[in-house]
């Protein structure tokens, strides 16, 4: 008598066994699948920075909504104001599938638990600046975010592709102003030159601190949340810029700018980065102003959201009335009508 041997059951794969087998596979984690908690916090913390960056990020262009020149500019920097609050509600919504409230997140930021772009800190002191913000600060945003639209987490990568889209109209709309203004008059390109000047090195700071002090950095590439190094991007926003900044006719505040032929690429000096640790915690020319204004503007704002709250209660009870009733009128009831 011959005994089969029985095959010993080949053991499932844990829970992180296969987190790590998607994120290998290139593969999406998607809000019910399960997630190493530090992955969760990961994402929290960075999806929760980038909405705050949207939102007070309507600030400093939003000065000159009023006083830009004619009415096509006001159209131009309305329209880029309602995309900026339309990529917060984006970015509010893929945290909350991590299980967070936007409130919870919005009462952090005006409370000093959650940061936001260290960038949104400088003050727009000219009209140039619109220009250049758009120039610089939505050209480093679209090298930062684009790669985001191949991040491992399903939400925060479909909501990029939007917002990509449409930042890319910003760096365009404000090169144009750039262009306009340096075919002008002396007066324009000097504001222009002297906007440069003041938000070349911030904007370079936008990508985070330099590799070797990014904390973050290693896990988050290892989780496929980012692509690419900070200083990876940097460079990159420096190749790509530099060649605009040229055919605009303006100079680049770096006395170490200077073309790599072996590399092929553009060398720059080191940003300031004290400057950058003193205006992450609180110490720039407009921290203070800008928290305190989205402060308000939530407390301004709370009736809206008491009045939208009691509406949806009604709506709700409506509803169930309506259900309560269609559950009472059997088919015995409508034929005999």
């Amino acid at each position: 008598m011959v005994t089969a041997e029985v095959a010993e059951p080949v053991p499932a794969q844990t829970q992180e066994e296969r987190f790590e087998a998607v994120i290998a596979a290139e593969q999406r984690i998607e809000p019910r699948d399960w997630m190493p908690d530090a992955y969760r916090a990961t994402l929290i913390r960075q999806i929760a920075q980038h909405a705050h960056s949207e939102i007070i990020g309507m600030q400093p262009e939003g000065n000159w909504l009023t006083r830009a020149p004619s009415l096509r500019r006001k159209a131009i920097l309305l329209a880029k104001a309602q995309d900026e609050a339309g990529h917060g509600l984006y970015l509010y919504a893929a945290a909350e599938t991590l299980g967070v409230d936007r409130a919870e997140l919005t009462e952090k930021l005006i409370s000093g638990r959650q940061k936001y772009s260290s960038i949104f800190n400088y003050p727009t002191l000219t009209y140039a600046d619109v220009g250049v913000i758009g120039w610089l600060v939505d050209g480093a945003a679209i090298c930062n975010q684009v790669p985001l639209c191949r991040c491992s987490y399903g939400p925060y990568a479909r909501a990029m592709v939007r917002i990509c889209k449409e930042e890319s109209f910003h760096q365009r709309q404000g090169y144009e102003l750039l262009m306009t203004l340096m075919r002008g008059t002396e007066a324009q390109r000097r504001m222009v030159q002297d906007a440069v000047d003041r938000w070349w090195w911030p904007s370079l700071m936008m990508f985070g601190p330099s590799d070797g002090d990014s904390p973050n950095t290693a896990r988050s590439m290892a989780w496929r949340i980012k692509r690419h190094t900070n200083d990876e991007l940097r460079r990159r926003f420096v190749d790509m810029t530099v060649p605009q900044a040229q055919h605009l006719g303006v100079t680049l505040p770096d006395p170490e700018l200077r073309w790599n032929e072996e590399r092929g690429g553009w060398d720059f000096g080191e940003p300031d980065w004290s400057e950058l640790t003193r205006v992450i915690h609180g110490q720039g020319p407009c921290n203070a102003q800008r928290i305190e204004r989205r402060r308000a503007a939530h407390e301004d704002g709370a009736w809206v959201r008491e009045a939208a709250s009691a509406y949806a209660a009604k709506r709700r009870a409506e509803a169930g009335t309506r259900t309560a009733d269609e559950a009472q009128h059997t088919p015995e009831q409508e034929n005999g009508k």
